[in-house]
């Protein structure tokens, strides 16, 4: 089931945080140690060496871990307030943090939450720091030390301005720790640090394509405390970080930190500031700094827009210059309002975490359609309209991938991401792949891309509605958490979800008189393998099933193995010998026929394998129904490197599901002689039995 809750204005992360440390201790547990002892905090969780660095090359200068302690000689965490002028690049290309940051800074209560101010360096000072970050859905306080890597006593990474200030090294050092490395921080989008500084929903803007009213927009975005930045477009690697000819960077993070219209010879003309991270490099057009515009603008006016201003990287520009240099906007809202509306709502959220796994669940986009329908797929029961409008439901979806920055030091990156939204089928638990092939979207997201979140806006009817979010291409594998909102209380469901089985008693096995000539065979073949007891064991029934079954040409395998044997001794041997007569065969021989139709109507090529991501619809048609969790367990367990599972694995996993069921459904049957079972149960037997 979702977790549910209501969003209203202001932080989401008013909750309390989650501890991080791999010890279990608190900040102000670790504090306190280390004041008793008398020592400065080191953290084992992210050691002062080069792995904390880099994970793909070696460091490439000489690095000294300091404390500010000794890098200067009155250490303060915040000098002042901590504001913009207090974010400079460093080394790192993480112009993308630093732009977020520097619009956490206009945010104060925001600021608040991420930076907890009870730490400094003249009051109980360990040389321990903390700052809280949200992460799918949930506040982590995450703990450091304060040793920076410097280079001649200078820091080499975020720093201000101010030589002597470092609560902007430390956050940057404790972002790095939540993603493994400092390398872990290289490249990315704005609005992924904008969401972890405020639990917020990210909404992009391409400038081209923007709507009219796009400065009123962004404007009130500003008012409601929304974090912004912008960038401009890159065609090519060697692109990044070029400089043009006005003074502006190409693929550069900036943050945008004002918004104002001005009276100007007769008119009005819409202005907007913009900061850049490095410092230095600014616009050179109409409205920057010192350029003759300013002279034709009211002297107060002019002195209250300007008064802020620094020689830092912030600047003012003409928005049509803006929408004509810069390519897109990022917005980081608190609440999901759309910002062309008026009046603020109250949100609910419906949020599931799923995983998309090679072989069961990662089916790709819809361009793959014989995968696409095993996505995971979540119903979304939309009944009540807007307030303001009779007809229809405002929807906003965001689809986050998780962890990815983590899992760079394996090879591991960003996945390109999308989803689509169906009108629901009725009384379906999982949408079909013939759902998916004569069905059209209703919405989707605009592109599929590789950041971190993707998120849309909508207005749909009341109705049932399926979304189905997807990597682009099969088989690609990643955690993922979705959000739902919507202005009144909607259902929601993940679908695929029933554990169930619907195993009808076999028919009793005929008496001897009357066996049909398939049987009299078998019969001719079970006594010789049986002996005096007129039982076989496991060895045999394998020397029996392989011998019946090497004469269908239709099934290629290479034989039974021992194990799948001893699995159907478990499912049929009724009075616990450890053998099997003759009549328990039969019952058997009719179930394994039924399996070997459903096996060759889904090894479409005839290659002696089918498919793992079939297995769904196979085990249905068997009688047996899995959720999505288990589906991906087996599917790890029994398919190949090519998601393919052979017969011998397939007939194993359907005996051993058949067993498990059975043992079940002698412990717990309902009224209609069908079963339900604790999850974990059944993982343990379904794979063991």
């Amino acid at each position: 089931m979702p977790l549910q809750s209501t969003l209203s204005g202001g932080s989401s992360g008013s909750s309390k945080a989650e501890i991080t440390q791999s010890d279990g201790k608190s900040f102000e547990q670790l504090r306190q140690e280390c004041l008793q002892k008398g020592v400065l905090f080191e953290d084992p969780d992210f050691p002062a060496t080069d792995s904390s660095l880099f994970f793909s090359q070696r460091v490439p200068v000489a690095i000294e871990w300091k404390r500010p302690t000794e890098i200067c000689t009155d250490p303060r965490f915040i000098v002042g307030d901590a504001d913009r002028t207090d974010i400079c690049q460093g080394q790192l290309g993480d112009c993308w943090l630093l732009a977020a940051i520097a619009s956490l800074t206009l945010k104060k209560d925001a600021l608040a939450q991420v930076i907890p101010r009870d730490q400094e360096f003249d009051r109980r000072y360990a040389g321990i720091f903390h700052f809280q970050f949200w992460q799918h859905n949930k506040w982590l306080d995450v703990v450091v030390d304060d040793r920076l890597p410097t280079v001649r006593n200078n820091l080499i990474m975020l720093h201000s301005a101010s030589n002597n200030e470092f609560w902007s090294a430390l956050l940057e050092k404790a972002y790095a720790k939540l993603h493994g490395s400092y390398e872990s921080l290289k490249g990315g989008s704005t609005l992924e640090a904008m969401e972890d500084f405020t639990g917020g929903v990210g909404e992009l803007y391409e400038t081209k394509k923007a709507p009219g009213d796009l400065f009123s927009i962004m404007k009130k975005a500003l008012d409601r405390g929304s974090m912004m930045g912008c960038s401009i477009d890159i065609t090519s690697s060697a692109e990044s970080e070029a400089k043009l000819n006005n003074g502006l960077v190409k693929g550069h993070a900036y943050s945008i930190t004002g918004m104002e219209e001005v009276n100007y010879r007769g008119g009005t003309v819409q202005l907007i500031r913009i900061r850049n991270p490095w410092g230095q490099v600014e616009w050179n057009g109409p409205w920057s700094d010192n350029s003759r515009e300013w002279n034709y603008v009211d002297a107060a006016e002019k002195r209250r827009i300007l008064q802020n201003s620094t020689e830092d990287g912030e600047f003012w520009m003409e928005f049509e210059d803006f929408k004509a240099n810069y390519d897109r906007v990022e917005i980081c809202n608190m609440t999901p309002d759309a910002l062309t509306e008026s009046t603020k709502r109250h949100w609910e959220v419906n949020l599931f975490e799923g995983s998309w796994i090679r072989g069961s669940t990662a089916g790709g986009c819809r361009n793959y359609i014989d995968t696409f329908w095993t996505n995971p797929q979540f119903k979304l029961k939309l009944e009540d309209a807007d307030d303001d409008d009779d007809d229809v439901c405002s929807v906003v979806i965001a689809l986050m991938q998780k962890n990815r920055r983590k899992l760079r030091k394996e090879g591991l990156d960003m996945e390109t991401i999308g989803f689509a939204v169906y009108e629901a089928p009725e009384h379906e638990d999982q949408a079909s792949k013939d759902f998916f092939r004569y069905h059209a979207s209703k919405a989707r997201s605009r592109t599929y891309i590789n950041t971190r979140e993707v998120s849309e806006r909508f207005t749909l009817p009341p109705g049932e509605y399926l979304l189905v979010p997807t990597t682009f291409q099969p088989h690609h594998e990643a955690d993922f958490l979705v959000r739902m909102f919507s202005e009144k209380k909607a259902g929601a469901v993940e679908m695929g979800s029933t554990v169930d089985a619907d195993l009808p008693e076999p028919p009793p096995p005929s008496l001897p008189e009357e066996e049909s000539d398939e049987e009299k065979g078998l019969r001719r073949l079970f006594d010789q393998l049986a002996g005096e007891d007129k039982a076989i064991s496991v060895r045999e029934l394998q020397q029996m099933l392989n011998g019946v079954l090497s004469r269908r040409k239709e099934i290629k395998f290479d034989g039974l193995t021992l194990s799948t044997c001893h699995s159907i001794i478990n499912l049929m041997d009724v009075d616990n010998t450890g053998m099997m007569e003759f009549q328990e065969f039969k019952v058997f021989w009719e179930k394994m026929k039924k399996w070997i139709m459903l096996f060759l109507s889904y090894d479409t090529d005839r290659s002696g394998k089918m498919s793992s991501y079939e297995l769904r619809t196979a085990l249905k048609a068997a009688g047996m129904q899995l959720n999505n969790s288990l589906l991906q367990l087996i599917g790890l367990r029994f398919a190949d490197a090519n998601f393919d599972i052979d017969f011998d694995d397939y007939l194993t996993c359907i005996v051993r599901l058949e067993n498990m069921f059975r043992i079940f459904k002698a412990m717990d049957t309902n009224k209609r002689g069908r079963v339900r079972m604790n999850i974990m149960q059944f993982l343990m037997l379904s794979m063991n039995v």
